[in-house]
């Protein structure tokens, strides 16, 4: 008898919530609710992990939503720099010789920075990753992991980044 009624209320609380969600949704999308949600979602706010006074953005740079990990150097983002959606910039490191709660929380405090120099331009989902500098005018294509320094006037692309162009300046 208790596993008659068991599944009787089991079976009446499935439809209930069957039925909630349907109608929810179906007036959430009439009444564009997740249309004004997507508006809402901001592209532009970047995240810091770690100590915000050791990033150094410059006022004209653009980053969007970056995310600066600060936890084993500082990080300085020259005048004119732009990122596409989706860049990490990396200092934080652990030594993958230590295992558990040793490797999480060992890492090193400095010695990892990163500067990116005056217009450079940091595509979609690049990763750059300390201690490098990003010369004066240079590009890392998308998804580029950068792992050393980039010269002035040429572009990086791959896994790790490489050189494929050095860019000529037109003055």
């Amino acid at each position: 008898m208790y596993t008659i009624v068991k599944n009787y209320f089991k079976s009446k609380l499935e439809s209930w919530i069957k039925l909630y969600f349907d109608i929810y949704l179906k007036q959430s999308l009439t009444q564009g609710y997740f249309d004004q949600r997507i508006k809402d979602v901001s592209l532009k706010e970047y995240l810091v992990f770690g100590e915000p006074q050791r990033l150094k953005l410059s006022e004209t740079c653009v980053v969007n939503n970056a995310l600066f990990n600060l936890s084993s150097g500082n990080i300085v983002i020259g005048e004119y720099v732009f990122f596409g959606h989706n860049v990490s910039v990396i200092t934080g490191t652990h030594d993958y010789k230590n295992f558990g709660l040793e490797r999480m929380n060992n890492f090193p405090t400095e010695g990892n920075n990163i500067v990116v120099e005056e217009g450079a331009w940091i595509a979609s989902n690049a990763t750059i990753i300390g201690p490098c500098k990003i010369g004066k005018n240079s590009v890392v294509a998308a998804g580029a992991v950068v792992k050393c320094d980039v010269p002035s006037y040429h572009v990086v692309a791959g896994i790790p980044a490489k050189i494929v162009k050095q860019i000529t300046p037109s003055k």
